[in-house]
């Protein structure tokens, strides 16, 4: 007789295990403990077999007919249930150890020990506050062009366009991670080039007008704070160097005595060389009586690590200039730059080399590192004698000879 809710409620458990039939091979086993399984008695391959369907009132006695209906008619087509059951429960398991959200960690992880761990934090939290959410749980092979763009778009529309650019690029290099392990066949990302626009050229924020020069150097020269800082902002101006490189540069790289700073440029991977002059060396010396033991020149709180990437604009801030909007480490670049050529008239290929661009010479050769030197270590000292006389005099300063 086909059982009835009525009859499933009031069911009583008893010393050992008690069944109930409904038909077609259906019934509820209830345990001692009271549970109440569902169960499907099936044969296949002459094999008696058992399978569980779920857990009474959790699976009701619709819902028991109806997974009961199910696999007899796979039954009918010559499937194992039991078989089908488990294969799926196993793509399941797969499925979820395969999620974007597990894959891109991994590739994160994975890439850790190459990147600035400030760009390995960033760009984890840029996949959890924009990805993730949406695309986190998905199978990485079943996401589609369509659904990076949605999350790229949902980042656009908030005005993040550059945001929205590098999400695509770092979402684009986890799928070829995927691909490289196995867990994907492509990359949609190259699909939806154009999709977003370009984001307009944001330049850094720079001081280039002698008079706001002048007045930077003083505030600079009034700084009060940690002695490892106040050298690092006196020598950025000066060296103008990228404020990464800066932070990041190690005793070994210099020889003072000769008045040079080595190091490897790491947007290019080639070697540059910084001209010290003797106002630079007189701080690096005084420096070296404190953090020379160590492997940096500038030092963060951790003596084993480089002073932490927002320590320059952390002193800006604290001396009250607008970061966003007035100058931050890297615009210390632009400042040299511009005074160097409108003021200084110095030549523009001489700057160049000593920013460690690019420049193609008449040889062809993308950057040589001792290409104008001594014109570079002329213009050095020219510019480092420009902000003293900036600091202790007028702003207008005479215009020194072209190089």
């Amino acid at each position: 007789m086909p059982l009835t809710d009525v009859t499933l409620r009031n069911a009583k458990p008893s010393d050992k295990p008690v069944r109930m039939f409904d038909g077609g091979g259906l019934y509820v086993e209830i345990a001692p403990s009271g549970g109440k399984l569902w169960r499907l008695k099936y044969r296949f391959d002459g094999k008696e077999k058992r399978l569980s369907l779920g857990v009474y009132p959790d699976v009701s006695l619709k819902d028991a007919r109806e997974r009961r209906d199910a696999a007899r008619k796979l039954l009918a087509n010559d499937v194992d249930p039991g078989v089908t059951r488990r294969a799926q429960k196993a793509a399941r398991v797969e499925r979820s150890v395969n999620t974007f959200e597990v894959l891109c960690r991994e590739w994160l992880d994975q890439r850790k020990g190459t990147v600035e761990p400030a760009q390995h934090v960033k760009t984890l939290a840029r996949m959890e506050n924009d990805v993730f959410p949406w695309l986190g749980a998905k199978a990485t092979s079943e996401i589609t062009a369509p659904d990076v763009l949605s999350v790229l778009r949902r980042i656009d529309e908030r005005g993040a366009r550059y945001t929205a650019h590098r999400v695509r690029s770092e979402i684009s290099r986890a799928f070829r991670y995927a691909i490289a392990t196995g867990r994907a066949e492509r990359d949609p990302c190259p699909d939806l080039r154009g999709a977003i626009p370009a984001p307009k050229a944001e330049h850094f924020a720079a001081i280039t007008t002698p008079t706001e020069v002048a007045a930077l150097m003083r505030a600079i020269d009034a700084f009060r704070g940690t002695f490892v800082v106040k050298s690092a902002l006196l020598l950025a101006p000066m060296l103008f160097v990228r404020p990464g490189e800066l932070r990041r540069a190690e005793w070994s790289g210099f020889d003072l005595d000769k008045g040079e700073w080595r190091y490897l440029v790491t947007k290019t991977k080639t070697e540059h060389l910084v001209p010290l002059v003797p106002q630079s060396v007189a701080i690096l010396r005084e420096l070296r009586a404190l953090t020379g033991r160590g492997r940096y020149v500038f030092p963060g709180r951790d003596p084993q690590k480089a002073m932490s990437d927002a320590a320059i604009n952390a002193a800006l801030r604290r001396m009250g200039y607008d970061t966003r909007t007035e100058i931050t480490g890297h615009g210390f670049r632009a400042m040299a730059r511009t005074i160097l050529h409108e003021e200084l008239l110095i030549k523009p290929e001489v700057i160049e080399h000593q920013l460690a661009h690019s420049v193609p010479d008449a040889l062809g050769t993308a950057y040589n590192r001792t290409r104008f030197l001594k014109e570079r270590r002329v213009m050095m000292e020219q510019w480092a004698d420009y902000l003293d006389r900036l600091k202790t005099g007028p702003a207008v300063v005479a215009i020194a000879t072209a190089v």
